[in-house]
């Protein structure tokens, strides 16, 4: 899995947005939803900057705890300015909390996949966008895969391989 934390690495230094606002976190936002509708994905998609909510939308077969697990992952992001798979990765902790010594509230913070930070030219980590619903890996290709088509990157040279694969 140390590929993947490159990979992950390289995910987050070539997904970086000239400018982001409303209007784009709704293309984006849309985009996902669009895929969920045709792929029959139960998530919910959350992107916000650290101020405010800018796109929602859950769809069918999404429950109720998918928005919890996308703010505990949205406060992660906030924090670390990394994916929340990347983290992951590099803490391996099963339980998926924190170290004692990191004191993030369980309530309130989840190492779990599907969080990815907005990254902008000239401003750093501004926001994120959090997929629930899917197995983690999963949350986070949907993430990946909708950004890499947004900016123009391959999706497929981006994504992370199967698990088959990584292992």
């Amino acid at each position: 899995m140390a590929g993947d934390i490159e990979r992950i690495k390289t995910q987050e230094a070539e997904l970086v947005f000239d400018r982001f606002d409303e209007a784009v976190a709704f293309e984006i936002g849309s985009a996902i939803r669009e895929r969920a509708l045709r792929e029959d994905l139960p998530i919910i998609v959350d992107i916000r900057t650290f101020d405010r909510p800018l796109f929602y939308a859950a769809m069918p077969g999404s429950n109720a705890s998918n928005p919890d697990w996308a703010r505990r992952k949205i406060n992660v992001v906030k924090r670390y300015l990394k994916s929340t798979y990347r983290l992951v990765l590099e803490q391996n902790r099963p339980d998926r909390t924190f170290k004692v010594g990191e004191g993030l509230d369980i309530a309130d913070y989840v190492l779990a996949g599907g969080g990815f930070p907005v990254r902008v030219k000239g401003a750093g980590v501004i926001g994120v966008i959090a997929v629930s619903g899917l197995p983690e890996r999963e949350d986070h290709n949907v993430v990946v895969a909708a950004l890499a088509a947004y900016l123009g990157h391959s999706a497929e040279a981006l994504a992370l391989p199967p698990l088959e694969a990584a292992a």
